[in-house]
């Protein structure tokens, strides 16, 4: 049997090689790569992590813009809107208090006792002043503030004049007493 397939191929060779295949085959290949490429889905565009970043965009932008409305809103009201003599007594006695204080701090190291005593005095003073500063945003008679806070300032300057007169009778007693 393989001897005439053998003969059979060799007596036919030529018509092999010349037919190629159909026509009709060739079409049938086209037509299913035809349905195969419009079968292939195609690549989508994945919404999620689009979506996602610019939803923390947004979050991001409104509290941004939310920080910034407050701290526009909050700049309440100062001294000098009330008067601006106030706010020229305050720098000055602001810049005396502080004077002050740094004095005072030099004897601190000699004195630390009665300086935490001066101190504490000086805390509570320095929170009425905050308290009234506080107060001044929503009272309705701003004028009785501010004099409010005018009179702590001069309370606190004439506080620390006092205790720097306290810690020099201190000191020149001490020195009295060493000779």
């Amino acid at each position: 049997m393989n001897n005439k397939l053998e003969e059979f191929v060799k007596a036919n060779k030529k018509e092999f090689e010349v037919k190629g295949p159909s026509d009709q085959l060739w079409e049938r290949i086209a037509s299913e790569l035809d349905k195969k490429e419009k079968e292939q889905p195609k690549k989508s565009v994945k919404l999620y992590p689009w979506l996602s970043i610019a939803a923390m965009l947004v979050i991001s932008l409104g509290i941004y813009f939310t920080a910034s409305y407050k701290k526009a809103n909050n700049v309440g009201v100062e001294i000098a809107d009330v008067n601006p003599a106030f706010k020229n007594k305050q720098v000055h006695l602001a810049s005396l208090i502080e004077e002050r204080k740094d004095s005072l701090q030099v004897y601190a190291k000699d004195n630390p006792e009665l300086y935490g005593k001066f101190t504490d005095d000086m805390a509570k003073l320095s929170k009425d002043y905050e308290a009234l500063k506080r107060e001044l945003q929503t009272s309705p008679n701003r004028v009785a503030v501010v004099k409010a806070m005018m009179k702590n300032l001069e309370i606190q300057s004439q506080l620390l004049s006092q205790q720097l007169g306290i810690i020099n009778q201190v000191n020149q007693y001490k020195k009295e007493n060493s000779i």
